[in-house]
């Protein structure tokens, strides 16, 4: 399945969340909102990216747009994770992968000659009509948070 593309609806969800509880896509309804998509808890490039996404966290909620990193890890290693790393984002447990197939960030991947299933890095930022606004796939980790506020900002500045 390919991901979504600018303009199109968000794909509906209803997913457990680290602290209990679920996020759904009707949740968020008429707000803006970032979900990044990332394949492990507690790997280095999830973890730095995590961290980057919680230092900004503030930032976001300063315009009105919660951030959740989404993987197929269950929730009590999420929970483990955002505790060992103080992390301030919201993490989803995808263990089903509906979502990250819907996105189409369930691919086939390969490392040292081995192909196996996992997570493509990728975030998406979601408008309040619920419309995909822009989205990042293949991301780089190094200062990618940074950029997605940027987006976010620019975003809240045109519905303002």
């Amino acid at each position: 399945m390919s991901a979504p593309d600018v303009g199109q609806h968000c794909p509906g969800f209803d997913l457990p969340e680290a602290d209990g509880g679920h996020v759904t896509s009707d949740s968020l309804a008429g707000h803006p909102f970032v979900l990044y998509f990332y394949p492990k808890d507690d790997t280095s490039g999830c973890t730095v990216e995590a961290i980057e996404f919680s230092a900004l966290i503030e930032k976001f909620a300063a315009i009105g747009v919660p951030v959740f990193g989404v993987s197929p890890d269950p929730v009590k290693k999420h929970c483990k994770f955002r505790d060992k790393h103080d992390l301030k984002v919201r993490l989803l447990s995808d263990e089903d992968k509906t979502l990250l197939q819907a996105f189409g960030v369930w691919a086939e991947k390969s490392m040292y000659g081995r192909t196996y299933m996992g997570v493509e890095r990728t975030t998406a930022l979601v408008g309040a009509d619920g419309r995909i606004a822009k989205i990042w796939p293949k991301v780089k980790v190094a200062g990618h948070a940074q950029e997605v506020l940027d987006a976010a900002q620019a975003l809240s500045a045109e519905a303002a």
